[in-house]
């Protein structure tokens, strides 16, 4: 699958899913715009991509006004976005909901469902307008079972839910919206934690019907897939990447997932 010719816009792509999406699109021939919010790590995280046309642009998607700016400047400085990723996104410890402050569920609400929002009305104005384009949502398995994440998981299953909502306005107009729910993927932030004891890997993979959690690359290999020609007739979808996160818990009643051991 190639992607020449397309530029790509990615949100929070200066690590962890972003980048890895960023890294794959441009591999297979697209020209990235690389935002985030952090101006430092955009610089090297630019450097890790194939080619050297890319840009980037330092983004608070929680700030409407410098969102519309963005993408009007990259439309007039880099040209016509026809891929969107809104990978910009942040997450709290799991705690009782008694104990959650407000402060970080409005935090998480903010980034993570109005900066999504933001990200991809702000960018996909000008594809509608052309009539051409698609956008990716990065969502999360939170988003559609219990968990005690209660503002992450929450606001993943509104990004679930605004994934369709665009995907139905703007279908007629050759817009294609879907997105990718990542399981417990091994970003550094995810190690780090692991590290710090504040995220325990083995009850992670124990939960999964393939006994492992997931790479970066293999959310992007999907995000790539839906943002390519070969999804062309793919819309309001989000598919879950998660090893099998979502299907294994049912098997606890009947002493689990099979090990099948060699």
């Amino acid at each position: 699958m190639t992607l020449d010719g397309e530029i790509a816009v990615v949100t929070g792509g200066a690590s962890g899913i972003g980048l890895a999406c960023a890294q794959l699109l441009a591999e297979r021939g697209a020209r990235v715009v690389l935002t985030d919010i952090d101006e430092s790590a955009l610089q090297d995280a630019v450097g890790t991509l194939k080619g050297t046309d890319h840009v980037t642009r330092t983004l608070d998607v929680t700030d409407d006004d410098a969102v519309r700016a963005c993408a009007d400047r990259v439309e007039a400085e880099v040209g016509p976005v026809s891929i969107v990723v809104t990978a910009a996104g942040i997450t709290h410890l799991p705690v009782p909901a008694e104990e959650l402050a407000t402060e970080t569920w409005d935090e998480v609400m903010r980034v993570d469902v109005r900066g999504t929002w933001s990200a991809a009305v702000g960018f996909g104005k000008a594809m509608v307008q052309r009539r051409r384009g698609t956008v990716v949502t990065i969502s999360s398995i939170t988003g559609l079972r219990s968990t005690p994440l209660h503002s992450y998981g929450i606001g993943k299953a509104a990004v679930i839910r605004m994934t369709e909502n665009l995907a139905g306005e703007w279908g007629r107009a050759g817009i294609r919206v879907n997105g990718v729910a990542p399981g417990y993927t091994l970003t550094p932030l995810v190690r780090r934690l692991i590290e710090a004891g504040e995220r325990d890997a083995s009850s992670i993979t124990n939960s999964t019907a393939m006994g492992r959690m997931i790479e970066p690359e293999e959310i992007a290999a999907t995000v790539a897939f839906l943002a390519g020609p070969e999804s062309s007739a793919i819309t309001g979808v989000t598919i879950p990447v998660d090893a099998g996160w979502l299907i294994s818990p049912n098997w606890q009643t009947y002493g689990g997932v099979r090990p099948h051991d060699s």
